[in-house]
């Protein structure tokens, strides 16, 4: 444990011999390159140019990356890029060589995305998008990995942490109403994040940097005879950069798919486990903040987490015709997770334990038949039940020694949901989306620590309509826009008909509407407009340090905003993308005692923006430089704490290719060495995490196709 800091120590040579030493040993490896080898990467990096070379999409789909091109699968179920919404797709190349404490970090890349980062142990943070925010009060976003539905009880994403960047394949997010494959927290969209899958290949990557932080990762993939297997390990180390905040990650996955020579069916299996153990820094006043970032505060001495993660699913798909596909997943999840946690010096430290084990099913069947007056069309119908039983103890203590028991909640927790989706092309020009949702809410509560026990509240049916259209009179130039109905629903013990309250609460109903124009009239000219709407009744947010596990009456609330995208790829070498967000969260019909209407939900900055420069200055040496960053926002509803959590931050990456199979990384975060936090409003008081300060990295990746 280090001992808490007095003043702010210079960061600018952190580890810096270190880093220096394993880039020294990597470009003395440099003697190997021929011209030969020099002229070879020349034409792969073009070959991957014209791959990725295909004709522009009339769809609303925004590319990061190069896109990988495989061959037509007959196993296909409708996909993001048949939403005709606002989605943006990244792709490995912009994934596998980044240094990241936590791979939601991968998203700051991501158009629109705020990120919101705790930087607290094991609870470190979050993804958002359209408005809402991540501090835990609505989740309103669907993670998924490999089509897993991936979120804790509350809609956070602990689930996350089983994945480290160099076994991610691509992530998709989708943002809007209109996407009926999802209900429950798809308030807002989803993400989902696809993991390697077939393929031969050995790889690892090994980096070490600032604040003692070692990271190991490592990749194969075998497949013949129809049959793959796909394995992945990770570990992860660090000091952190401020005081008691040493963290240690460890996960591995396996996947295993039979094709057989027929192609009628494909089945496979894939686990993932993951165990994080971490100390918390906590949080600090605004003198300490701004005097000695890296301190920890001496109450917080014993505060920490440790948490285990598993996710084991089951893949079925066949093409029972030609016409005709049906897919189906099962899984399980489990989630085991211990934490310390004291939030200031007149509170008490408390034990708070989450267990989960989650189950379900998703099933889906596609038929895509061949009309002679439509230029396309398919038609889509899933169902699919997701069960969760839920355990929810806390306690206070005193250095991790437990004096009373505050809860001891017991509750299951069940949704259904089944969807239509169709997809109607009468013209070359025009693509409607019609189609609908409905999803119904089951489950039991039982307070162990009273005795007592409650059903569900009684949401009915929910029903979500949707509807999307695509307009292109030219090729390469897209008008598309879209309506649809999501729903958010209580979590934890507000779900369920618990005294007092004797009425059920209504499920709050999301209205959402978008346009948009997609301009890419040439493969390496691809740019993106939209504004977008989105209206909530009753929005109902978890009371965050509740004891009885309760939610609080945000209101009816209204959003809107501008999502503006462009990525401008030429045959030179280099590239260049940006992405830029306006957004406003206000609170039309106020649920709370002292909040106005008009006033800004809490926690949502003004803008969020990424972008950046990627140069190829030779054929074996790349840079990139880029940028990601947000506006203030307020800490409260009642808008009187305001000012806090704008920052830009500048990244600088360089590569050395020394042979085909090795390349040589140097990274720094941060380069300015800006100033950066989360902070948060206790009701007497700002309390503050700071941000990573300047950061450098330098790191080993070798690849081998076998």
């Amino acid at each position: 444990m280090k001992k808490c800091s007095q003043e702010k120590q210079p960061r600018s040579n952190l580890h810096l011999n270190a880093v220096s030493a394993l880039l020294i040993s990597g470009l003395a490896m440099s003697v190997l390159p021929t011209t030969l080898y020099a002229k070879d990467k020349l034409e792969e990096k073009a070959e991957e140019k014209q791959k990725s070379k295909t004709k522009a999409a009339d769809n609303s789909v925004f590319d990061l990356g190069t896109v990988t091109v495989t061959a037509n699968n007959k196993f296909s179920a409708l996909e993001s890029k048949d939403i005709l919404t606002s989605v943006d797709v990244m792709y490995a190349d912009k994934i596998e060589d980044q240094n990241v404490q936590n791979s939601y970090e991968l998203f700051h890349r991501m158009p629109g995305v705020q990120i919101t980062q705790f930087n607290q142990g094991t609870t470190n943070g979050k993804l958002s998008f359209r408005g809402f925010n991540g501090e835990g009060n609505i989740n309103a976003v669907k993670l998924l990995i490999d089509g897993i539905p991936s979120n804790s009880n509350d809609g956070s994403m602990p689930f996350i942490d089983s994945l480290f960047p160099l076994d991610i394949d691509s992530i998709e997010v989708v943002r809007g109403t209109n996407d009926p494959r999802y209900g429950l927290h798809a308030i807002a969209g989803s993400a989902n994040i696809l993991t390697q899958t077939g393929g031969n290949y050995a790889k690892v990557r090994s980096s070490y940097g600032s604040f003692d932080s070692h990271d190991v990762q490592a990749g194969a993939g075998y497949e013949k005879n129809g049959f793959s297997q796909n394995y992945s390990v990770g570990y992860r180390s660090s000091d952190g950069y401020r005081d008691h905040s040493n963290s240690d990650k460890k996960t591995f996955s396996g996947k295993w798919f039979y094709t057989p020579e027929s192609e009628k069916f494909r089945i496979g299996l894939s686990a993932r486990w993951n165990e994080s153990v971490a100390q918390e820094a906590g949080y600090l006043t605004f003198a300490d903040s701004r005097a000695r970032p890296t301190m920890t505060n001496p109450y917080n001495a014993t505060d920490g987490d440790h948490r285990q993660i598993g996710q084991v699913s089951g893949h079925f798909d066949v093409a029972l015709s030609k016409d005709l596909f049906w897919s189906t997943k099962s899984y399980v999840n489990t989630l085991d997770d211990q934490r310390f946690v004291k939030f200031s010096a007149g509170a008490s430290q408390q034990e708070r334990q989450v267990e989960e084990v989650q189950y379900g099913g998703i099933t889906s069947m596609t038929y895509r038949p061949k009309i002679a007056w439509l230029d396309d069309f398919s038609l889509e119908g899933g169902f699919d039940i997701q069960q969760q039983d839920n355990k929810s103890p806390r306690y206070t203590t005193i250095e991790r020694l437990r004096t009373k028991q505050t809860r001891d909640q017991v509750f299951d927790f069940q949704v259904l949901g089944g969807y239509m989706q169709a997809k109607i092309q009468p013209y070359k020009w025009l693509r409607i989306t019609p189609g609908f949702r409905a999803d119904q809410v089951e489950g039991n509560f039982t307070n162990r620590l009273t005795g007592t026990t409650a059903a569900i509240n009684d949401y009915g049916t929910i029903w979500q309509p949707k509807i999307g259209a695509v307009v292109t009179p030219i090729k390469g130039y897209s008008l598309y826009g879209n309506w649809g109905r999501t729903f958010q629903v209580a979590v934890g013990a507000a779900s369920y008909l618990v005294a007092p309250r004797v009425n059920s609460l209504a499920p709050s109903i999301n209205d959402g509407w978008e346009i948009g124009f997609k301009l890419e009239p040439t493969p390496w000219l691809n740019s993106r407009i939209a504004y977008w709407q989105q209206s909530a009744t009753s929005e109902w947010g978890r009371d965050l340090n509740n004891p009885n596990n309760d939610s609080i009456n945000v209101g009816a609330t209204d959003r809107q905003g501008v999502d503006i995208e462009a990525r401008y790829t030429p045959d030179l070498p280099f590239e260049v993308w940006a992405s830029y967000s306006l957004q406003e969260a206000i609170i039309k019909t106020p649920g709370a005692v002292g909040v106005k209407a008009g006033n800004k939900v809490d926690h949502v900055p003004d803008y969020i923006f990424s972008g950046g420069v990627d140069y190829r200055v030779t054929p074996l040496f790349k840079a990139s430089l880029w940028t990601t960053g947000q506006g203030n926002y307020y800490l409260d509803q009642a808008n009187t704490q305001s000012g806090f959590g704008e920052y830009a931050l500048l990244n600088l990456n360089l590569g050395y290719q020394v042979t085909k199979q090795v390349e040589v990384q140097f990274q720094t975060k941060n380069l300015t060495d800006t100033y950066w936090e989360y902070a948060w409003y206790d009701g007497s008081q700002t309390l503050h995490s700071p941000g990573d300060g300047i950061a450098f990295y330098g790191a080993v990746n070798v690849k081998y196709d076998l």
